[in-house]
């Protein structure tokens, strides 16, 4: 299912912490034959699980599943044109920024006029469409890199992929009051190519568009801030996609066996 072998990460933790099968369940709440499962990956950990063994190793829900980000660990720098808040920087391939730019087109030729969708509906639309993709496929459909901020998940290159659209004359940035309070919308001035996009792909960007649509920013944020890999992720920092595979069942978009 995710490609970071959870059971094993967690096997190494108790190991490290010397204790045994027995007494990690305990403090876990769970019995050994589950832990015995967990450990080789014959059982999936629910969201609650996770947290509880977050707990117990004094880590976060996001260092737990991804080794990479303990405070031991040292993280290799990489050259791009975005940057997060901890100073690495985070690379998104050419096409992803291609894709990008199209699925936000897409979304102001769809809903983009409607009174409500201003760039924070814009930023929750294209975290649901990526996220929800990976948990149902395991592959990246935008494959954008969104932090954790108060209002909800940021894609980080959204404005800089902006200002090269405004640039390149296919969108214009218009300011306007929502509700007496100002808001930043988008107008598109060319359609969409969508042509490298597959049907499935297509598919999910529209079943996103309707089933979030219509909600308006304090509505999304809101309901983003429910969400597992958001509420994971440290504040001002990266969002793990690894996490959509531990989501509640309001928020999972995937039917996983039992």
């Amino acid at each position: 299912m995710s490609t970071c072998n959870v059971g094993a990460e967690i096997r190494k933790l108790r190991e490290s912490a010397e204790l045994s099968q027995a007494e990690l369940a305990g403090l876990v709440g769970v019995s050994r034959p589950s832990l015995v499962n967990i450990e080789s990956d014959k059982r999936k950990v629910s969201a609650e699980e996770l947290i509880r063994f977050a707990e117990v190793f004094g880590l976060t829900m996001d260092q737990i599943v991804d080794p990479s980000l303990r405070p031991e660990a040292v993280v290799e720098k990489e050259s791009s044109v975005g940057k997060a808040s901890s100073g690495l920087r985070i690379s998104i391939p050419q096409q992803n920024y291609h894709k990008f730019k199209e699925v936000l087109l897409y979304l102001l030729t769809s809903i983009g006029a409607r009174p409500h969708v201003g760039q924070t509906v814009l930023y929750k639309l294209l975290y649901f469409i990526d996220f929800d993709y990976y948990e149902k496929y395991e592959e990246q459909l935008i494959g954008a890199v969104y932090i954790k901020n108060h209002y909800g998940p940021t894609p980080i290159h959204f404005k800089k992929l902006v200002e090269e659209m405004e640039e390149e004359g296919v969108l214009e940035c218009v300011t306007s009051d929502y509700f007496k309070y100002p808001q930043v919308k988008y107008l598109p001035l060319r359609e969409p190519d969508m042509s490298h996009f597959s049907a499935l792909e297509l598919q999910h960007i529209d079943f996103e568009i309707g089933r979030l649509g219509s909600m308006n920013a304090s509505q999304l944020s809101e309901f983003s801030h429910g969400d597992i890999p958001w509420l994971s992720a440290a504040s001002n920092e990266k969002i793990n996609f690894e996490m959509v595979f531990y989501r509640t069942a309001e928020y999972s978009v995937r039917e996983y066996a039992d």
